[in-house]
C-alpha cells in the first residue's frame, strides 16, 4: 500500500512497507508491517531484498536490469530456497502468486515513468 523510511543506497539498508494481504484475497492477515532489508544493490544492474516481520520466512525477491536500445529490460524474481524447512512443509509456496509478481513490473514502470528521484 505505501512505505515510509529513507531511500535506500546500499546493502542492510532497510524501510517499512505498510502491507494489506486481503487485496490478494488468499490469507486473512489484514493490515500490517514489513521490513524490507536490501541483501544485493548494484545501481543499474541488480536490487534484491529479503522481507522481514511477522513471518522471517528467508526468502528474497528481486529486479535484474540490463541495458537495452532504448531503456532497460527488467527481470522480476524470487528465491524461496533459504526458507526454513517448516514452511517448505507447509506447501504454502510461492508465498505470492506469479501473477502478482509480474503486476510489480507494471507498477515499477509506472513509477520510472513518472520519474525516479534519487537524493
Amino acid at each position: 500500500m505505501s512505505s515510509s523510511g529513507e531511500p535506500v543506497r546500499q546493502v542492510g539498508d532497510s524501510f517499512v512497507v505498510h502491507m494489506d494481504r486481503e487485496a490478494l484475497n488468499d490469507y486473512p492477515l489484514g493490515l500490517y508491517n514489513v521490513s524490507v532489508k536490501i541483501v544485493t544493490f548494484a545501481i543499474d544492474e541488480e536490487i534484491a531484498w529479503a522481507v522481514e516481520g511477522k513471518f522471517d520466512l528467508g526468502h528474497v525477491y528481486g529486479y535484474r536490469i540490463a541495458p537495452i536500445e532504448g531503456g532497460s529490460l527488467v527481470t522480476s524474481y524470487y528465491d524461496w530456497s533459504g526458507i526454513e524447512q517448516s514452511w517448505k512443509d507447509a506447501n504454502i509456496f510461492p508465498v505470492i502468486p506469479e501473477s502478482a509478481l509480474r503486476a510489480t513490473l507494471g507498477i515499477l514502470a509506472r513509477t520510472v515513468a513518472q520519474g525516479v528521484h534519487v537524493q
